[in-house]
């Protein structure tokens, strides 16, 4: 079967800026057809990324023919935390984190207890953790089970060890800020 997944990306930003970070979505058949693309924006370590999420989601024409939503890991635009748990639930899909590293050792709790967002942390630790689907490629995931999760990130994988939705997400985001896409992917 070919999975139809939502790849979702922020733009590079400083996160000292006034305006808002451009947020990219790549709805993808399989590894290789592109089937659409959304942009939309979120504050700078905005609060109810989760929920902003869902509801831009659910406003996306082809909404209905998604099988899942990955991520690039549980932030968004600095400190904005995706819940993917509550975010499985509202749209009633597999949502799935993906990183390059085991999230074990992430700093993203000091990051929010450094910029005063410590109610934040919770978010954090009720993270599912993050398995190795292969190296440098970590999966946390949420409403699907271990076994599906990695089928669906294994049917996206082409030229890189990123799901091929998020890596697309990535460089268009790269693109809108910089004007070419640019960086590691």
């Amino acid at each position: 079967m070919r999975f139809h997944v939502l790849g979702i990306d922020d733009a590079p930003f400083d996160k000292r800026q006034p305006e808002p970070v451009r947020i990219v979505a790549v709805l993808m058949e399989g590894n290789d057809l592109v089937e659409g693309m959304a942009v939309t924006e979120f504050p700078v370590d905005g609060a109810d990324a989760s929920g902003f999420l869902a509801e831009w989601i659910k406003t996306m024409r082809w909404e209905v023919a998604l099988h899942a939503v990955a991520l690039g890991g549980i932030t968004l635009a600095g400190l904005g935390l995706v819940d993917i748990e509550e975010l499985a639930a509202r749209l009633g899909l597999p949502v799935l984190a993906v990183t390059r590293r085991a999230t074990a050792k992430s700093r993203v709790g000091e990051a929010l207890v450094a910029a005063g967002l410590a109610d934040r942390l919770p978010i954090v630790q009720r993270s599912p953790p993050a398995i190795r689907v292969r190296p440098g490629l970590h999966l946390a995931f949420a409403g699907t089970d271990r076994e599906h999760a990695v089928a669906l990130i294994e049917a996206t994988l082409h030229k890189s060890r990123m799901p091929e939705p998020l890596r697309l997400a990535h460089l268009i985001a790269s693109a809108l800020a910089r004007g070419q896409s640019r960086g590691r992917v």
